[in-house]
């Protein structure tokens, strides 16, 4: 009969029958959160690709600049081009507006949504999240023709919905993720934003180049709402109320979080707002973020404009960061595991070194990639290294609020994520404003900025990062704590 010790409290004596990973419950919801979050970041990113077909074209008004610097990789008359979608005269500072837009509505519901997860679960708020923004995608084509102050419009209410689903969802795994199975469950069901991001950018170079844009937006708001069906049949929000799981799953979760989570516990927040392993979560999310969703909104513009890649290469080069950060995060969480399960490693001490990996090796290769010059095929390794290197970081404070209050789990995450979407507002409008010419020099001022933010938040989390429960966050009654 094996022990299974969770750090800070005692062994826990389980049957090995009463803790099944393979088609067990809690990894199935882990599943299909996958998908939601494939879909999450396939309504999020898909205007990214469409964005650069529903523009017109300026060649014929000015000569870019960068057009003289790297060779023209775009042109390839063998292969036809769908030119039937509505084409729209936005700048650059309007598309960065655009690109923006969905990060001003997505910071204000990150809190309230992490608070009403806590207290009525998230099964609920997630879903109806996922689905309110795949049917403002589905509205999308018709939001761009009626004008670009209605298209700004849809996107900030896509950022509402969008806004409730990852706090939703670290509050569900607060009641369904064992400790020692925290990094597997977590990192393969957020794993799901890396793939749809992987698929969903190649996926709307091809709806481009052979269909029309308007289609990006159908084809995957659809998918959303008929992923919202399967979650509202499969999900629930706690080993208790779920339909199906067997009696020893059950209580193999339930003793294994017996001294983490606390229904009726007070939310401390002065005590919260004080803690430093908290604000070392925060600035670390907020420092990550700026890299993540520059690369996000603004790669297939990069692709575009200075590497010169057709709609349909651009897709699948713009995927391929994300492809190896989706394989990054599913191996890293089973190291993670297996560092703090058989090693013996303290969750602090996996929560900086996987935090180090996933904000220094974007940084390092940040700054390689704006050194390439016209070499493409270089500047996409680079690319694709950095944010591989960059979905470490899961693993490292993308996981910890779990660590320090798993009873708060989801409105922590509320919180450093409304930070971290800071970012995302004013990430693309800056880029868009230093990028005017689209020349290698400006993007290389833009990829060192990020680099530098990344260093920063990476020493600042090594310096105040905490694996361990916060007092904050447990029974004030000692022994509650033994």
């Amino acid at each position: 009969m094996p022990n299974y010790t969770i750090q800070g409290f005692g062994p826990l004596t389980l049957q090995a029958t009463s803790i099944p990973k393979c088609c067990s419950t809690r990894y199935n919801l882990a599943l299909v959160a996958l998908f939601g979050f494939f879909i999450v970041y396939a309504l999020r990113v898909n205007l990214s690709v469409a964005l650069v077909d529903m523009v017109r074209s300026t060649s014929n008004q000015q000569v870019n600049k960068s057009a003289n610097e790297c060779p023209d990789h775009s042109a390839d008359p063998q292969k036809p081009h769908n030119s039937t979608g509505k084409k729209y005269d936005w700048d650059a500072d309007t598309q960065g507006w655009i690109l923006g837009a969905f990060f001003y509505g997505y910071i204000f519901t990150q809190i309230p949504g992490g608070y009403l997860a806590g207290k009525i679960g998230g099964k609920f708020l997630l879903g109806f999240g996922v689905l309110g923004t795949a049917v403002l995608t589905l509205l999308t084509p018709l939001a761009a023709d009626l004008g670009v102050g209605y298209l700004i419009a849809v996107r900030v209410l896509e950022g509402l919905g969008e806004g409730v689903t990852f706090p939703s969802m670290h509050a569900m795994w607060s009641s369904w993720a064992p400790p020692l199975e925290r990094n597997r469950l977590l990192s393969l069901s957020y794993a799901g934003a890396q793939l749809g991001t992987v698929v969903s950018l190649p996926l709307s170079g091809l709806i481009c180049y052979y269909m029309d844009w308007a289609y990006v937006f159908y084809i995957f708001g659809l998918l959303g709402v008929l992923w919202f069906l399967l979650w509202y049949f499969l999900a629930s929000d706690s080993p208790q109320s779920h339909h199906s799981i067997s009696d020893n799953e059950k209580e193999y979760i339930l003793s294994a979080l017996k001294h983490e989570v606390f229904q009726d516990k007070e939310v401390l927040v002065c005590e919260m707002l004080k803690s430093l392993p908290l604000w070392a979560i925060a600035v670390a999310h907020f420092s990550e973020a700026f890299s993540f969703y520059i690369l996000l909104t603004l790669l297939p513009t990069y692709m575009k404009e200075v590497l010169h890649f057709n709609t349909q290469e651009n897709g699948f080069l713009s995927a391929l960061p994300y492809l190896g950060a989706w394989l990054s995060m599913n191996i890293t969480g089973h190291i993670a595991d297996f560092m703090r399960e058989r090693l013996n490693f303290t969750t602090t001490a996996v929560r900086k070194i996987f935090n180090t990996l996933g904000m220094i090796g974007p940084a390092v290769f940040l700054v390689a990639a704006s050194h390439t010059g016209c070499n493409s095929t270089l500047a996409v390794v680079f690319l694709t290294l950095s944010s591989t290197f960059g979905a470490c970081c899961i693993s490292g404070y993308g996981i910890n609020h779990l660590d320090i209050a798993p009873t708060f789990a989801g409105l922590l995450l509320g919180i450093t994520n409304s930070l971290a979407t800071i970012p995302g507002m004013v990430g693309p409008v800056i880029a868009k404003a230093l990028t005017h010419d689209n020349t290698a020099e400006q993007w290389q001022v833009v990829f060192y900025i990020a680099a530098a933010i990344d260093v920063f938040g990476c020493l600042f989390y090594a310096a105040f990062a905490s694996g361990t429960i916060q007092d904050w966050a447990v029974m004030q009654n000692k022994e509650q704590k033994s």
